[in-house]
C-alpha cells in the first residue's frame, strides 16, 4: 500500500456482477438495481452503478464469486461520477461466515495471480 492509502486491506482488481437494494435504517428495502465490482477485498468492494448513492447509505448486496452467491450488508463510504456512471466504495457491515471465507479465499487467489503477472512482466 502507498503512504496515502487509507484502507486496512489491499484491494485486488476484480470484475463481478452484483445486484443491490438500498436499505432504510429500519431495514425496509428501497431502490433495486444492478452493477459490477471493480475491485474486492475482505472488508469491502468498489462498484460501478447507475445510481448516485450518498455516503452512509446502507445496501443489501448480492455478489457472484465463482459458483457462489454472497449476500452482505454494506455502507457506502464514498461516491464519484465517472463517464455517466457512479463509482461507490462499500464497507462491509455484515456478512455470513461462509461469505467471509469465500471473499478471503478469492482475494488471496487474486493477489497470488497479480504477483505472478508482475513477475512475468519483470522477466520480459
Amino acid at each position: 500500500m502507498t503512504k496515502t492509502e487509507k484502507r486496512r486491506f489491499i484491494r485486488y482488481d476484480a470484475l463481478h456482477l452484483l445486484d443491490y437494494n438500498v436499505m432504510a435504517r429500519d431495514g425496509s428495502k428501497g431502490i433495486y438495481s444492478m452493477g459490477r465490482t471493480l475491485d474486492v477485498s475482505v472488508d469491502g468492494i468498489k462498484m460501478e452503478i447507475k445510481d448516485q448513492l450518498k455516503p452512509g447509505t446502507l445496501l443489501l448486496v448480492t455478489v457472484g464469486l465463482e459458483d457462489n452467491l454472497i449476500e452482505l450488508v454494506g455502507e457506502v463510504t464514498h461516491t464519484e461520477s465517472k463517464a455517466g456512471r457512479f463509482i461507490s466504495g462499500i464497507s462491509f457491515q455484515r456478512m455470513t461466515k461462509e461469505g467471509r471465507v469465500i471473499f478471503t479465499r478469492y482475494a488471496e487467489a487474486f493477489r497470488q495471480r497479480q504477483e505472478e503477472l508482475q513477475r512475468e512482466e519483470r522477466a520480459i
